[in-house]
């Protein structure tokens, strides 16, 4: 086997949240869908807009702009639910991001992937898995597993259980 069979290109969807571009690992993202009607569910956090009915699953649904400390997304023609597979514990669980725009699926290859940034002990950083680079744009890559915590993902689960 050569050197180079080893290192292949990571395929991530890219997706804008306010002027920031992210990617998430292809293999993590189960489909796309327009923006549709959310039911919200009571006594959840902010950053959880509700559910949706994908095929008759209950999906919920995380405003990551919320998450990110950025303004509520608002829905606009290319607002979009981005429906990912994320594990937590050893066990799959599906759930809708909301993202202002989706752009493309992108190859990156391994030299293009920088480390996640290091910014002291008090930010929050391990949800960034790395710092794609394309041209002079940085894609920030995310670690879907770990954007929401156990915790987090527990009581979103009982909520729409």
């Amino acid at each position: 086997m050569s050197e180079t069979g080893n290192v292949e290109a990571n395929q991530y969807l890219t997706f804008k949240l306010d002027d920031e571009v992210f990617g998430l690992a292809i293999e993590k993202v189960r489909e796309v869908l327009d923006f549709t009607t959310v039911t919200k569910v009571p006594q959840t956090p902010e950053y959880m807009r509700g559910v949706i009915n994908l095929r008759g699953s209950v999906v919920p649904v995380m405003d990551l702009r919320l998450k990110f400390d950025m303004d509520k997304t608002e829905k606009t023609v290319n607002t979009c639910i981005v429906i990912a597979e994320i594990e937590i514990e050893g066990e799959t669980t599906v759930l809708g991001a909301l993202a202002d725009a989706v752009q493309e699926v992108l190859d990156l290859e391994p030299e293009q992937i920088e480390p996640a940034p290091r910014v002291g002990s008090k930010l929050r950083t391990e949800f960034i898995k790395g710092m794609g680079r394309r041209d002079e744009q940085f894609i920030i890559l995310l670690d879907i597993d770990r954007v929401f915590s156990s915790e987090e993902l527990a009581s979103v689960q009982s909520a729409v259980a």
